[in-house]
This record gives C-alpha cells, sequence and structure tokens, in this order.
C-alpha cells in the first residue's frame, strides 16, 4: 500500500458515510431525549451505539483517512492509539447489541422479572460496564500486542497491528463469539413468540385481535426491527474481518486494494445506516424524525403545525400560546411548562442531555427508596 493508492473516491465516500453518520445518529440520540414514549431501556441501549456510531463519524473515520494514507509517521504509539479508537468504537457497537438483545430475550422469557431487572439504573451500570470493557479490549494494541515499527515509519494497519490480534482475539473471542450468541438469542425469540401466538390463537378458536396475540405480534415487530440492526452490522463488518484472516493464514498472498477499500468502507459505512433503519422500521422514531425535521423548518402554518403540537405537547394552555408563538417570541410571561416545550421546539438539540438527565433522575429515585 503506497499513499498515491488512496484515491479520491475513497476519500469521497468515507467523509459522506462520517457525515450521514454523525448527523443521523445525534438525530437518534435527540429523538430518544424528546419523546418520552422512546425513553426505554431499549432505546437507553440503542443510543448508546448512536453514540458509538458519531464517534465513528466524527474520530474514526478521520483516524482511518489519515492512516490510511501512512499518517503519522515514525510515531508507532499514536497511530496504534489512532488504530485503536475504531477497534474500541465497534467493541463498544457490539456490546451494546447484545444489551438489547438480552433485554429483549429478559422481556420474553422473564416477563415478571423484568421491571426489576430492567430498570434504568441497571441500564446505566450496564452501559458504564460495556465502554469501558471496549476501552480496554481496543487499548490491547498499545499494551504491547503489535509488531515492530516498520521501516519506512508510515501508520498502515496492516504494517503495525498483529493479525494475531485482530483474528484469534478481536474476531473469534470479542466479535464473531458474542454476534453467534445474539443470533441464538434472536432465533429463540422467533420460535416462541410464533409459538406463543399460535397457542393463543388455538385457544380463542383463532381470533387474530385478542390482546395476547397483539402484545405478541408488536413484540415479534420489535425483536424483528433490532434483529435487523444486528444482521446488517454482521454483513457489513464481516467482510473486512475475513480480509484479516485471509492475510494471517496467507502473508504472502495479495489481497488487492480495491478490494481492501470496499471492505473498510463497507465496515464504516454501518454506522450511517441504523437511523435510516429506525425511521423506516419503527414508527416511533419515524415520528419523532418528521417532528425534528418539521421544527427544524420552523412551524408552520395550517395543517403543518398540527403533527408538531400534538407530538409535544398535552396541555391546552400550552396549545394555545404555541398557536401565537411567532408573535410572542420575545414575551417574558411564558408559563414555564410552556418555555420549556418552546425550548424543546427551536433548540432540539437541547434534547440530547435530557437522556442522560432521565437516567440520573431514575437512578436517584430508586436510590431515594
Amino acid at each position: 500500500i503506497i499513499l498515491a493508492s488512496i484515491n479520491l473516491p475513497y476519500m469521497i465516500a468515507e467523509l459522506v458515510i462520517a457525515l450521514l453518520s454523525t448527523v443521523g445518529n445525534l438525530l437518534v440520540c435527540v429523538a430518544v431525549g424528546l419523546n418520552r414514549k422512546l425513553q426505554t431501556v431499549t432505546n437507553y441501549f440503542l443510543v448508546s451505539l448512536a453514540v458509538a456510531d458519531i464517534c465513528v463519524g466524527s474520530l474514526a473515520i478521520p483516524c482511518a483517512i489519515m492512516t490510511d494514507l501512512g499518517i503519522p509517521r515514525h510515531n508507532l504509539y499514536l497511530c496504534l492509539l489512532m488504530l485503536s479508537v475504531l477497534i474500541m468504537l465497534t467493541q463498544s457497537s457490539i456490546f451494546s447489541l447484545l444489551a438489547v438483545a438480552i433485554e429483549r430475550y429478559i422481556a420474553i422469557f422473564m416477563p415478571f422479572q423484568y421491571h426489576r431487572l430492567m430498570t434504568p439504573r441497571n441500564a446505566v451500570l450496564v452501559l458504564c460496564f460495556t465502554w469501558t470493557l471496549a476501552f480496554l479490549i481496543g487499548l490491547v494494541p498499545l499494551m504491547g500486542w503489535h509488531k515492530p515499527p516498520p521501516e519506512s515509519g508510515y501508520c498502515f494497519f496492516v504494517l503495525v497491528v498483529d493479525m494475531t490480534y485482530m483474528v484469534y482475539f478481536n474476531f473469534f473471542a470479542c466479535v464473531l463469539t458474542p454476534l453467534v450468541v445474539m443470533f441464538l438469542i434472536y432465533a429463540q425469540i422467533f420460535v416462541t413468540v410464533k409459538r406463543q401466538m399460535r397457542r393463543i390463537a388455538a385457544e380463542r378458536g383463532g381470533a387474530a385481535n385478542t390482546e395476547g396475540t397483539t402484545k405478541m405480534k408488536k413484540e415479534m415487530k420489535m425483536a424483528t426491527s433490532l434483529f435487523l440492526v444486528l444482521f446488517l452490522f454482521t454483513s457489513c463488518w464481516i467482510p473486512l474481518h475475513i480480509i484479516n484472516c485471509f492475510l494471517l493464514l496467507c502473508p504472502s498472498c495479495h489481497v488487492p486494494l480495491p478490494l481492501l477499500l470496499t471492505a473498510i468502507i463497507l465496515s464504516h459505512a454501518n454506522s450511517a445506516v441504523n437511523p435510516f433503519l429506525y425511521a423506516y422500521k419503527m414508527k416511533t422514531f419515524r415520528n419523532a424524525f418528521k417532528a425534528i425535521f418539521l421544527c427544524c423548518r420552523g412551524i408552520g402554518d395550517g395543517d403543518e403545525q398540527e403533527p408538531l403540537k400534538n407530538y409535544f405537547m398535552s396541555h391546552s394552555e400550552t396549545l394555545k400560546i404555541l398557536n401565537h408563538v411567532h408573535a410572542k417570541e420575545h414575551s417574558a410571561s411564558f408559563h414555564s411548562e410552556t418555555w420549556s416545550a418552546y425550548i424543546y421546539l427551536k433548540c432540539p438539540c437541547y434534547a440530547f442531555s435530557n437522556i442522560i438527565f432521565h437516567a440520573v433522575c431514575h437512578v436517584a429515585v430508586c436510590e431515594h427508596k
């Protein structure tokens, strides 16, 4: 690999992915912060996944572009640190997906223990643990498991990262094993939910709209959407890991640069696809995104105002004042509740902090009790 080999289309593709990943996943975080219906334990884990993808777009991809150019030169540990960022974020994504799968498993198979086990406090503890573990796994190359510094001094991945670490430790132990566990969990969920739906329908004489079947259909729909997130993650990352296995088992073999760059782009593209998947498969996320886009365009007139009113507001006083929000934009007499809603409408990015705020409040209440 030489500097001249890194072409302009590759750079443009990486930058587009970085932009989509950062903006799209920030939108996910804002949506969860704005909508109380989205503030569930499942979505806390999806926010963790979104934060990892934001970091991929804003940190890991720029670092990857620099290392693809061989930068920095003659600084092995800075080079390893930059390469470790993506490994850490990938591992955090896997652990977030695993947490989602386990949470869904508990919801289906242990429904009476769910509210005791899956509290916001426990979710925060799980996220702290998974991010710490991902950080330690990503730093393993810096602790000595790496190749000697190349004579050229260039910071290329294949020249500094030991492929035994990437294949045996990172891929087999830290990536493939959790993926297999998750696929088994979802397979068991699908089989169990299908069986429960057939059993309920048989007991009710084939009725398709009973409370039990409706709940099971909802669980099936949620599990299907989350499984698609897992499937896309696996599809995007496995090709690059297969190339790493090939490089380890056949060191003298040549991997075409276009193939390698395509695999790298595909792995990074995974960080940009989840917001589109949420919008396509999950109605609550779709409505949240729509409301945020309408808000960013400004509160319109007539029918365009209604989705925002219905989405964010629940008090008649707030609705009355919001009808005249442009005329009263500088008024200091807003009711505090109205003012809070107005801030959310005009400044949706403020909602990101609300995710942390809600989790901390839940933890504080639990501790008080």
